[in-house]
């Protein structure tokens, strides 16, 4: 396990203004990460069918932005939009092949909430794209899944599902996900499968907050040895390999 003051050293699940509804640039992101002892920082902006957020251009020109910022490790990943049932989202091939990662989520501006079984065929399509590496907040309420399938599914394709933290704020419109959150722990820690903590922080100052999923892990007695957060060979494990 690395050496360092943070429990969970990582956070690939950040924002910032390029992506059309954050407040911070990714200066302040890295700056911020670097004050608080953080080892890796990734950015995720929302593709393209989000409104009003970054262009794929954006994308294809990850490569100039550094990937060390002295004893921080920078990842460029995106977060993608499931826009359908068939689990498409909203990269083409040649722009996800740039990236570090790739999350894939459901939002309401992106792909309307149906029953669960819709809902858990759309998160299970994009689980076998092998340009997701994440599945971002499956556990919004207002988007019902087959917890066992979706779960299964995953471990079969080695793509982690994100504990999110800003889905637990009373603002948030995914609040309320709380139960369907503890019961996706459980399942996790039956069949064994890890997951990933995200902030998705929006704002400078909330990359690297778990506050609000630590409860959650500690009702659910959660073994440490599943959260990728904790070990950056853990998590590598589940992403492309990394250049020297």
């Amino acid at each position: 396990m690395l050496s360092t003051k943070l429990k969970y050293p990582i956070d690939l699940h950040t924002h910032s203004v390029a992506g059309g509804h954050a407040y911070s640039t990714i200066k302040e992101n890295v700056e911020y990460a670097q004050s608080i002892g953080l080892a890796i920082l990734g950015l995720s902006e929302h593709a393209p069918e989000m409104p009003h957020s970054t262009h794929e251009y954006f994308f294809i020109n990850c490569p100039i932005i550094p990937r060390q910022f002295g004893e921080l490790k920078f990842l460029f990943g995106a977060e993608l939009n499931i826009t359908d049932i068939d689990g498409t989202v909203d990269l083409k091939e040649y722009c996800l092949k740039r990236l570090d990662y790739a999350i894939a989520s459901l939002h309401p501006p992106c792909i309307a909430p149906s029953g669960e079984e819709e809902n858990t065929q759309a998160l299970i399509n994009a689980i076998k794209n092998p340009y997701v590496n994440i599945i971002g907040h499956p556990c919004d309420p207002r988007y019902p899944f087959d917890i066992h399938k979706t779960v299964s599914c995953a471990r079969d394709n080695h793509v982690l599902l994100e504990i999110n933290n800003a889905s637990y704020s009373p603002k948030n419109g995914r609040h309320g996900g709380e139960p369907m959150t503890l019961e996706l722990l459980l399942e996790c820690k039956k069949q064994g499968m890890p997951v990933i903590l995200g902030s998705d922080a929006h704002f400078y100052s909330l990359i690297g907050d778990f506050s609000r999923i630590e409860p959650l892990l500690k009702e659910a007695d959660f073994p440490d040895e599943l959260i990728v957060n904790t070990d950056p060979e853990f998590l590598y494990k589940f992403l492309k390999p990394q250049e020297p």
